[in-house]
């Protein structure tokens, strides 16, 4: 049983290699600017917005 679903999925990414692979791309792009993104805004020093109450 586990076997022949590992088989199915094998031959599923084997007939649709790339589309699997452009998809991988896709998504480490994705990661990666996160990542990037994250790591600027860490390192900025921007002073944090505050809020006045007028009453």
């Amino acid at each position: 049983m586990l076997k022949d679903f590992l088989g199915n999925i094998s031959n599923g990414v084997k007939k649709n290699q790339k589309e699997v692979f452009l998809a991988t791309i896709v998504f480490l792009l994705i990661l990666l600017s996160f990542a990037l993104g994250y790591i600027t805004a860490k390192y900025q020093n921007i002073e944090p917005i505050q809020f006045i109450d007028k009453l």
